[in-house]
């Protein structure tokens, strides 16, 4: 019987970050049970309250990210705000931030004073290139890591342009490490009683995804070029052609490939030495996906899953976010939720929660974003305590 006990209950986090990477940490932090108190600008707030598509005003992506959070507004250049900002310190376990290398500082409130004042603090950093190196203090985006990164370098199509990667991984996967810095933290402060500091560099998070590139090149001395939906180095594992759209077959292996021939009746012999190996499947990739194509073109994405699937080989359709928002196993997990609605009555849909734990109930319904300054009464009472 699971116990309702998230692990991250007694921990409060101040979160002086905004637009997605920081954001993205704090809010799998909230999941996981921490009290995030959102640190904003007066007046403006987080620069994603802004983002489009808005409803009766407000953001739907800063809804989607900021579920659950409080909200307060700091002016860190007051005299007033920073008595309360210290208060909030004192108390915290966490502060967050995502400034350039120095801003920080210049506000009196970087690492070494910090820890020297509240040593078990923990201080979670993201920045573009991190808190070290010659190129510290550049700003970046998320398309910049990522064509600086290599990431770009390897998507798109064989002989087109390279291209950005749909979701914002730059931030997303710098937001994902700075999550586990903190919970690292956390822990270590548990056995040494000291908080520590996490520099979390987007540049650094995405060269850390490319495992597959950094080996090919490192071996081979080659850097890895664009192959499209296909894998540089297994075949057939790619997109391919249905009557009336696309869909995945992933063959991850020689048995699986003659599964996959048997299953679609495919005009191919097994032993034919351009098929025979994964590695001449690769050398005549080309050739495969036409003649896998010719037989898959005669029928649509539906019979093929179910042919696929039945035979017991890796499949999907390629499901846009409508297609995705309907589908029976991420509803079954709770993974699109409706949240609760805002100040205003507005309603937005989130994602769920994708980390499962037995002792973290699972939510049928987000809580709602903070408006702008909105917990303030509450967090001074709080303060008060």
């Amino acid at each position: 019987m699971s116990v309702s006990c998230p692990p991250l209950a007694d921990i409060t986090i101040l979160d002086l970050t905004h637009v997605l990477a920081s954001p993205f940490c704090s809010h799998t932090l909230q999941d996981l049970g921490a009290r995030v108190i959102k640190v904003e600008r007066p007046g403006a707030g987080d620069d994603t309250r802004a983002f489009p598509p808005f409803v009766n005003g407000e953001s739907a992506y800063f809804a989607a990210l900021n579920s659950g959070k409080q909200s307060i507004a700091l002016d860190l250049k007051s005299p007033t705000d920073r008595g309360i900002f210290d208060r909030l310190l004192a108390r915290a376990d966490v502060v967050l931030e995502n400034y350039r290398p120095g801003v920080m500082e210049r506000l009196g409130y970087g690492w070494e004073k910090l820890h020297a004042k509240y040593p078990l603090l923990i201080y979670g950093a993201v920045s573009g290139f991190g808190h070290t190196g010659p190129e510290a203090g550049k700003p970046t985006y998320d398309m910049v890591v990522q064509a600086r990164g290599g990431v770009i370098s390897i998507t798109g199509e064989e002989n087109g342009p390279p291209v950005r990667v749909g979701a914002s991984i730059g931030d997303i996967v710098a937001g994902m490490y700075l999550a586990q810095g903190v919970l690292a933290a956390l822990y270590g402060r548990e056995r040494t009683g000291r908080g520590a500091k996490v520099d979390i560099a987007m540049l650094d998070a995405q060269l850390a995804i490319q495992e597959h590139s950094l080996a090919l090149t490192t071996a081979t001395g080659k850097p890895l070029g664009r192959t499209g939906a296909r894998h540089p180095t297994i075949t057939p594992f790619s997109t391919y052609r249905a009557s009336d759209g696309f869909f995945v077959i992933a063959a991850g292996n020689d048995a699986m490939f003659v599964h996959l021939c048997k299953t679609l009746d495919l005009p191919i012999k097994t032993d034919d030495p351009r098929f025979a190996t994964n590695a001449a499947r690769c050398a005549h990739h080309a050739l495969l996906k036409r003649l896998i194509e010719a037989v898959t073109l005669e029928q649509p994405v539906a019979h093929w899953i179910a042919k696929l699937e039945a035979a017991g080989l890796p499949t999907a359709r390629v499901q846009d976010m409508a297609e995705v928002l309907k589908d029976p196993q991420i509803l079954a997990r709770a993974m699109v939720l409706p949240m609760d609605p805002d100040a205003a009555g507005n309603r937005f849909t989130a994602p769920g929660n994708p980390i499962k734990l037995s002792t973290l109930p699972e939510r049928a319904t987000r809580p709602a974003a903070p408006r702008l300054d909105g917990n303030r009464a509450d967090i001074l009472k709080w303060l008060n305590t």
